[in-house]
């Protein structure tokens, strides 16, 4: 199989066009999955698939426990691995946050792919030639590390690859290059300014001359309050130009210049939809509906996957031509499934959390919700973290504990921490931490 290789300018094709598109790549995609898949081979109890898009919506689901399991017990690939070994051209590993790291293998045209629909995503955030950006994600296997440094070059900007790790000297290189914009995670420009705070005696972080904060990897850019901040401080714009699910595909969606919404620039190579995320049923792909993002590969090599649970509840928010003329649908991505806690029937999500805690000048931003229980759950412990110089007052944990009710429904019971006490990450913050 010759895989189809990333349509240039496929975000901006009208509906009917991507319709053909998917319809005749997943005609061959297929017959390819059917014929080199033993995994899906034994998922569909040897019944090959039609090749019609019209069929996904009655096969049964991928998740990623059972990737995993089939990892553990085909190493080091799975046999989901539909090509020769010595196809491979490069190996990735997930980042693990969620449980074990999954194996990633990419052929050559695969790799291609992925960093041409990647470039899609960040250069609508703005990221093009005459930019250079210093790439501050982990290089160590890790899809965004490398992968994403791929996709940077792709839209012709000038990409220097720091990775995590030696902040200090992440400044000095940011001045004396003269770098224009920072690829990294959100919680990622805190840790940046305590050390500014630390080691640079007098120097203000918008001195450094950065005019584009591209991120992902974590939620967060999507508050309002967070975004301002970041914005005021470092006098960048910033972009949640870095959305992808790494075992489907890196980076397939961003924020373009004019709107904070994600726009899922591949629908030339993957299929999308959205479900119920208890029952599974299929919710219809239109503006307004909110559920679980499901994904299909249209065209792959080493790893193929058909209707694979990504693990995120998103909202679609628009499906038609976008004010910047992209097609592709836009969408927000209200939380992982994984981190939603259950109140009393309500669910929470780390983000909405967010929203409410970056609404108290008295904090940093920083928080997390602290399980130590299984649930289900009468209240939401929050640990949230007092802004630099504040004094706890005893009123503020009750204010945001009644915030959080009046904003979201659910009780809360809110524990104030010390400035700075709360970890920083240059990887994967993690919002939502489990002790038992």
């Amino acid at each position: 199989m010759h895989p189809a290789p990333a349509l240039p300018g496929a975000e901006f094709l009208e509906a009917a066009d991507v319709a053909r598109i998917q319809g005749e790549r997943w005609r061959d995609q297929a017959a390819y999955v059917s014929a080199n898949s033993a995994f899906y081979r034994r998922l569909l109890q040897d019944r090959p698939l039609s090749g019609r898009l019209d069929e996904l919506a009655d096969l049964p689901f991928t998740d990623k426990d059972m990737l995993r399991s089939d990892q553990a017990a085909n190493a080091p690939f799975g046999s989901y691995l539909a090509s020769h070994p010595d196809t491979i051209s490069r190996i990735h590993r997930t980042s693990g946050t969620t449980g074990v790291a999954m194996n990633l293998a990419l052929s050559a045209v695969d790799a291609t792919m992925t960093a041409q629909v990647g470039a899609r995503a960040q250069g609508a955030g703005g990221l093009g030639p005459g930019h250079r950006v210093v790439h501050c994600l982990n290089y160590q296997m890790w899809m965004g590390g490398y992968t994403d440094h791929a996709t940077l070059e792709a839209t012709g900007a000038t990409v220097i690859p720091y990775g995590v790790g030696g902040t200090a000297g992440l400044v000095r290189v940011i001045q004396e290059l003269k770098v224009t914009a920072i690829s990294c995670t959100p919680s990622y420009p805190a840790v940046l300014e305590r050390v500014i705070r630390e080691q640079f005696d007098g120097l203000n972080p918008r001195e450094l001359g950065l005019k584009l904060g591209l991120f992902g990897g974590e939620p967060g850019l999507d508050e309002p309050a967070f975004r301002a901040r970041l914005e005021a401080t470092w006098g960048f714009k910033a972009r949640n130009s870095n959305y992808g699910v790494s075992d489907v595909l890196c980076n397939f969606a961003g924020q373009s210049e004019v709107s904070n919404d994600l726009h899922l620039v591949a629908l030339d190579v993957l299929y999308p939809e959205l479900v119920d995320p208890d029952t599974g049923a299929n919710r219809p792909w239109k503006e307004g509906e909110t559920g679980e993002l499901v994904l299909t590969h249209l065209t792959k090599l080493c790893q193929p996957l058909v209707r694979f649970r990504s693990g995120d509840i998103i909202t679609l928010t628009g499906t038609g031509k976008a004010r910047c003329g992209r097609t592709a649908p836009r969408f927000r991505v209200v939380g992982r499934a994984d981190d939603m806690v259950v109140v009393r029937g309500l669910n929470m999500f780390p983000a909405m959390v967010a929203g409410v805690i970056s609404g108290f000048a008295e904090l940093s931003g920083e928080y997390r919700i602290a399980l130590d229980t299984p649930p289900p759950h009468d209240f939401l412990p929050v640990e949230a973290e007092l802004a630099e110089g504040q004094v706890e007052d005893s009123g503020l944990a009750e204010a945001v504990a009644a915030r959080i009710k009046t904003s979201l429904g659910a009780t809360a019971q809110v524990r104030l921490v010390a400035f700075n006490s709360l970890p920083r990450s240059e990887g994967k913050t993690r919002r939502v931490v489990r002790s038992f």
